[in-house]
């Protein structure tokens, strides 16, 4: 069984500004896409992985990483990953960007 790919436009690439969040909706799930000052524009789910969450758009960006505005727990952009000695992990999604649009690819 071949696995289909779908390429969904969620924003422009101009329209974003370096580390910063942006908070977008597809189906249920909520996104934070976040571009930092290299250029790089990665996307997370929106939601801290300790119980109290946290909405990761309105965190802090500092490199390839945002941190939790209500724990401050630092997450890897590139990866999902919560860093020591914090744990956990976000879901990543994969990006695409052609001609200055933004493409999630779910």
């Amino acid at each position: 069984m071949i696995e289909t790919l779908t390429r969904i436009p969620v924003v422009h690439y101009s329209n974003l500004k370096g580390r910063t969040g942006y908070s977008i909706k597809i189906d249920n799930q909520e996104i934070a896409l976040f571009k930092v000052s290299n250029g790089g524009v990665y996307a997370l789910e929106n939601r801290s992985p300790h119980p109290k969450g946290g909405v990761l758009s309105e965190g802090l960006v500092s490199g390839d990483y945002v941190y939790c505005p209500v724990y401050d727990w630092k997450i890897s952009l590139v990866d999902g990953k919560v860093q020591a000695p914090d744990e956990g992990q976000v879901k990543t999604f994969k990006l695409e960007i052609k001609e200055d649009i933004v493409f999630i690819i779910v």
